[in-house]
Order: structure tokens, then C-alpha cells, then sequence
């Protein structure tokens, strides 16, 4: 006879857990438990007799007394009524029905209705309900569809819809099949424990390759009776007993193949007692173990050996590979199939301060770390994913190093002289002269983002790694330039960002490539000095207008086309209209004014008052705003001509507005406008 053995047989990480902090806490004297502690009877007397009692309600409790959290954790009114008594908790709640508390807790405040799918009169969901309000509890999808059609309302009801952590992943499907078909505003949270789910997976490959199948559990026990029936949906013998004393071991004799598996609550030494009465009663017993998809292969090893694999201790620096069990925003809970409690925390997780742990891990997950601390009095073991990732960084390091491989990483601090970046675990210092920042630029502006560089320097022995993040900028710039000069077509239009101002125009990065803006060309509106349109640093919008691959020069413009102030004017006066102007500028032969922004016109000193003047400031002034009428358009040359005097005496015909020879070309032109020098 061949007998299987599923691995992850016995208690889970969140039951073990408990039972140790209990053993612990009675070493110190007598210490209760709200409700039993697991739903195993032979391991509850067990713990009786170590001193661990056990109390129905918080009344049982006297004041001052220690108190075990079992793992399917307490309601909130409960704890608070412990501490009100003075009592000093030990907290062995399981974090995935700790997650859930929050999740139900968190609902109840957003005014959304928990519902919970599992057994109400469980302690997991008893417990859960003690956290909010107006929880509702369905078994399956079918309770849940009667209470929907009970009212047309419900359909619209804010939910936030949480699973007892024992729930079958096939219950899980149905009911969140149905929330998605039936309500409008929903939430649906995953919150079967991991290793829930591979226990009952495992049961069901079981299932498929055995004769007979021994489930060994508590009959109270939840997790433990979904396995007994995970198991008869396709094995024809089923046994589900609590010890040995109930195995029938007749009823297995005619098996070719036997499973063993056990529910979460069930110990180690239980289940060896199992097996010693298979292995008496039965010969020819070859021990085998599963393996995935449901094939199995020899381990050469005893059942007992097997059971042993539990108990086994760990050191520091080991390297070890578990399965996630449970995800909290402080830490993560690994199963390593031993007799300790392993976590991974944040800190040994990531370099990353903003890292989510629900966000990168999922329970049911493998994960592979060093271990760090072993705590045999606590029954603890501390790991470290972040160290594991260092040592394997190393490698990759050295390897960038000499393949010139461009790497990513994240700004972790500022150092005296430049940056930490953390790839792959590994600490890597960027002086700030190659951290591609401007010279009083602070390396503070780096922290927490993501960044580029090449790998300098490696020296494993003094454990210094150096890169340089400007020669990743500098090899890009370089393939952008490249890329730009091939394509370049005036009238091409770029993103830029204006890197230095000169008295004649701004000097703008594309993209790899500097242009320059010249101040005609920075705005419609008249600029005198480029400072007064733009700063360095600014993002510009440019077009191209002619560029020389040769010189490497490329010329640049702001102006927008559709924002032309020529096309505004024409469209808006004619010859003969009034406008009102302002005075820009006081010249001897006559004063320019703004009619519109970017369009100026001539008011020739003849065309200012109704009398002869000698001084155009004897009448007018800089920033005066006065009404002129419009006496002439020259589109061609885009000039405008103005006259006050045509306002004070409407029937005057306008004086010749020459000053002398060379008047014409002082008239404003908006392509050319006349500087302090003209």
C-alpha cells in the first residue's frame, strides 16, 4: 500500500502561532483563553493541563489576568472590556482575519454594509461582526440571492463583501459570480487564507490519485470538515476522524493508495499517532509525499521522518523558501514548515519607504529569504527578503560593470557628496557631480524617484559600488540629438525647456539639442530683455523656423500662429475706426501707441493736438491712455497710422506724417519692432 502524505498537513502558521504564545504565557503561571484556543479537543486538554484555562465570556476573567487572543480573534467590545480590566492581552489573532477586522471596521466608517460569507455562528465571524455594525452573514451564494430578491433595494446598497477565511475558493466564485451580475456599488475582498487554499488544493489532487483518504480534524473544526468534503466530491472512502483511536484501519485494507491530510488545528503528534497505527496494523507501508499536479514521487523516508521535517531549527544566514501566509502593512507571515512563527518586516522587505506590502504579495505565494534572527524562547524566526535581493545584486552589479548595462533603482538618501541608489538590495553612491543635476541644484530633488545609471565602480571586498546617473543623460541626449538632426524639418514642433537667457534670446533643450528663441521671436507682444518673458527652466512650446546641420544651429519661435495680434487687428479696425491707445513710447517726431497687444501704431507729432507743438511729451506721456482714429493701414509692411488732431477737428484733413526722409522707417512694424538703439 502506498500512502501519500499532503505537505502542508497540521497546523498553519496563524494556529501554531497560538498554541506557543499559550505554552509560553503558562510557563508564568495560570493564563485563560477567550473561547478555545483551537478546535481540537485532545490539543485544548493538552494545554489545560499546562495551566492554560479556559473562559467562555470576559465575566470569566478575573482582573489583572493574562489573556490569549486565539487566532480566530475577538470582537472589539471583548478587547476593550480586557483592558478595562486591566488584563494584559497576548494578541494571537491570525492577520488575515486581523486584515479583515480593518477591512469591515473601515467599511462601517464609509457607511458601506460588511457582508460576510461563512458560518455566523463561527468565532472567525463572530469575532469579525464584533467590528462593525449592521454586518450581514450569508453561508453561500444562495442565502445571499435570497436576501437581494427580498428587496429590489438591496441591489443598490454600498457593500463591502469579506469571506471567512476557510471558505472554499468554489463558494468564493459563486457569490462573487452573483455580486457582479446583481449589484450596482460594490466592494469584493479576497480574503481566504493562503495556506487555506493550498491545503484544501492539495485535498482535492488527493482525491482524484487515492482509494481511501484518512482526514484527521477536530469535528468542530471548519477548515477541517471542508477538507473531509473537498475529499468525497471524488474519493469513494472518506475517513474523517479527531485521533487514532477512531481509525478504522479495516477500511483501508482493499486500498491500493492512501491519503493522509489534516485540518489547520490538528498537531503534529496527533498525526503521528495516526500513523503508527496504519504503520502496526498495515504492511508494506511505503510513505510517499505529494507533488505538484497531482503526481507523486518516492521520498525514501519514513512518515515519521516526514513529520520531523516540521520540528526542524534553523540558523542565521540560512536561505530558506516559504509560503506567505499572511500580509499585514508591517510585515509579512511566512510559513517555513517548522515549528517557529517566521515573518519578513517591512524594513527587510525593501529599500523602498513607499513600498505596500498588499500591493507586491499575495498570500499563497513562495518566497525565498535569509534568515536573520531565530528566536527559539518566542518560537520566532526573523527574515529578510531585502538581504537575499543584496546578495544576488552583486552579482547583476558586477555584471553591469562590465557589460556597461544601464540599470534603474531607486533614490533611497542623500550622502555627505551625492546619493544612495538601491538596486537589486545593493547600495550604490552617486557623487553629486555625476547625479546629472545643476551644480547648486539640491540632491534632496532626487529622493524616492526612480533613476537611470551606469555602474563605475565595483569593489566587493570593501562592499562600494559607484554610478553615475549623468552618463546615462549624457548617452541619451546624445542618441535624442542623433535622432533629431536625421528627422529635423522646419516647421517641427518640440516640447522644450529653456536652459540659459543671453540679452538676445533664450537658449531652449528640445530634446538633446539647444535652440535659440531670439527675443523677437519669444512673443507677439513687444520683449526688450528675454527675462521679461521667460525664466530658466520654463516649459516651452517652440516650432522650428531654420535650422543648420553643418553649425548645429537651429533657430526657434513662440509665436503661435492662431495667436497672431496682425490678424486680430485687421479683423477687428479699419481705416476711419476710433480706438482707445496707450502710449508706449515718446520719440521727437511723434509718439508709438498700443492699439492691441503685439500691434502698434504712429501718432506723428503733426496728428497730436489741434495746434503746432514743439515736444510730443508737451501733450502726451508714457502709459497715457488716449482716443485716436485709425488714418491709415499699410498691410503690406504691417504699419498703422494714428491721429488724435482728426478727433479734435473732424473736418481737418490729416498733415503728411513725415518728419523728415527717414520717417517712414520709424513707423512700429510688429515683424521688426524698433529697440531703445534704433
Amino acid at each position: 500500500m502506498k500512502l501519500i502524505y499532503a505537505k502542508t498537513a497540521g497546523f498553519c502558521y496563524g494556529v501554531e502561532r497560538a498554541v506557543e504564545l499559550a505554552e509560553k504565557a503558562a510557563e508564568g503561571g495560570a493564563c485563560y483563553t477567550l473561547g478555545p484556543l483551537i478546535h481540537n479537543e485532545q490539543a485544548v486538554s493538552k494545554l489545560r493541563e499546562e495551566g492554560v484555562r479556559e473562559a467562555a465570556s470576559t465575566d470569566d476573567i478575573p482582573d489583572g489576568a493574562i489573556v490569549i487572543i486565539r487566532s480566530h480573534g475577538a470582537t472589539e467590545k471583548d478587547i476593550v472590556a480586557l483592558r478595562e480590566k486591566g488584563c494584559e492581552i497576548i494578541d494571537a489573532t491570525c492577520p488575515n482575519v486581523s486584515r479583515i477586522h480593518k477591512i469591515v471596521k473601515d467599511a462601517c466608517q464609509k457607511g458601506r454594509t460588511p457582508i460576510v460569507i461563512g458560518s455566523d455562528s463561527h468565532p472567525e465571524v463572530v469575532a469579525i461582526c464584533g467590528w462593525c455594525e449592521g454586518a450581514l452573514v450569508f453561508k453561500n451564494s444562495s442565502e445571499l440571492e435570497n436576501w437581494l430578491n427580498s428587496a429590489p433595494e438591496n441591489r443598490d446598497i454600498a457593500l463591502s463583501v469579506v469571506y471567512q477565511t476557510t471558505e472554499t475558493q468554489a463558494n468564493v466564485d459563486n457569490c462573487n459570480n452573483l455580486i457582479k451580475k446583481e449589484c450596482t456599488n460594490y466592494e469584493l475582498f479576497d480574503t481566504i487564507c493562503g495556506a487555506t487554499s493550498m491545503r484544501q488544493g492539495e485535498a482535492a489532487k488527493l482525491s482524484e490519485i487515492c482509494d481511501a483518504i484518512v482526514v484527521i480534524g477536530g469535528k468542530s473544526s471548519a477548515n477541517s470538515l471542508r477538507l473531509s468534503e473537498i475529499c468525497a466530491e471524488k474519493c469513494p472512502q472518506v475517513l474523517f476522524i479527531e485521533t487514532a483511536s477512531q481509525l478504522d484501519v479495516d477500511k483501508l485494507r482493499n486500498a491500493k493508495t492512501v491519503g493522509v491530510t489534516a485540518g489547520a488545528s490538528t498537531p503534529a503528534w496527533i498525526i503521528k499517532e495516526v500513523y503508527n497505527k496504519m504503520a502496526e496494523e498495515i504492511k508494506g507501508l511505503d510513505v510517499i509525499s505529494e507533488a505538484a499536479e497531482g503526481k507523486t514521487e518516492d521520498m525514501e523516508t519514513s512518515f515519521a521522518e516526514l513529520l520531523e521535517q516540521n520540528l526542524k531549527t534553523l540558523s542565521t544566514g540560512d536561505k530558506v523558501t516559504g509560503v506567505v501566509v499572511g500580509i499585514s502593512p508591517t510585515e509579512i507571515s511566512v510559513d517555513l514548515g517548522t515549528k517557529h512563527s517566521a515573518y519578513i518586516p517591512l524594513s527587510e522587505f525593501s529599500d523602498d519607504p513607499d513600498v505596500k506590502l498588499e500591493d507586491v504579495v499575495t498570500a499563497g505565494m513562495e518566497i525565498e529569504a535569509f534568515v536573520i534572527r531565530v528566536n527559539d524562547v518566542e518560537g520566532t524566526i526573523m527574515l529578510s527578503k531585502k538581504r537575499l535581493d543584496a546578495a544576488k545584486g552583486w552579482e547583476v552589479v558586477e555584471e553591469a560593470r562590465e557589460n556597461r548595462t544601464t540599470m534603474e533603482g531607486i533614490v533611497t538618501e542623500e550622502n555627505k557628496g551625492g546619493v544612495v541608489v538601491s538596486i537589486k538590495g545593493v547600495r550604490v553612491f552617486v557623487p553629486a557631480s555625476q547625479s546629472g543635476l545643476p551644480k547648486d541644484a539640491p540632491m534632496s530633488e532626487l529622493l524616492k524617484k526612480n533613476v537611470k545609471l551606469r555602474i563605475t565602480e565595483v569593489n566587493r571586498s570593501r562592499r562600494r559600488v559607484v554610478g553615475s546617473i549623468r552618463a546615462v543623460q549624457f548617452e541619451e541626449r546624445k542618441a535624442a540629438a542623433e535622432k533629431i538632426w536625421q528627422e529635423i524639418e522646419v516647421g517641427d514642433k518640440f516640447s522644450g525647456v529653456v536652459k540659459s537667457l543671453t540679452s538676445y534670446g533664450a537658449f531652449v533643450d528640445i530634446g538633446g539639442i539647444d535652440g535659440m528663441v531670439h527675443v523677437s521671436e519669444l512673443g507677439w507682444r513687444r520683449v526688450r530683455n528675454p527675462a521679461e518673458a521667460v525664466s530658466v527652466g520654463d516649459k516651452l512650446d517652440v516650432t522650428v523656423l531654420s535650422f543648420d546641420k553643418e553649425k548645429k544651429r537651429i533657430s526657434l519661435t513662440c509665436k503661435d500662429p492662431s495667436e497672431n495680434p496682425w490678424e486680430k487687428f485687421i479683423n477687428t479696425y479699419e481705416v476711419g475706426s476710433v480706438a482707445k491707445v496707450r502710449i508706449v513710447k515718446l520719440m521727437d517726431f511723434g509718439a508709438f501707441a498700443e492699439i492691441i497687444p503685439g500691434v502698434d501704431g504712429l501718432i506723428h507729432i503733426s496728428q497730436i493736438a489741434d495746434r503746432r507743438i514743439g515736444k510730443t511729451s508737451e501733450v502726451l506721456q508714457e502709459g497715457q491712455e488716449v482716443d485716436a482714429k485709425i488714418t491709415q493701414i499699410d498691410t503690406e509692411n504691417k504699419k498703422v497710422s494714428l491721429s488724435i488732431r482728426a478727433l479734435l477737428e473732424p473736418d481737418a484733413v490729416p498733415e503728411p506724417q513725415v518728419a523728415d526722409d527717414s520717417a517712414d522707417t520709424i513707423v512700429y512694424d510688429t515683424d521688426n519692432p524698433i529697440t531703445e538703439e534704433e
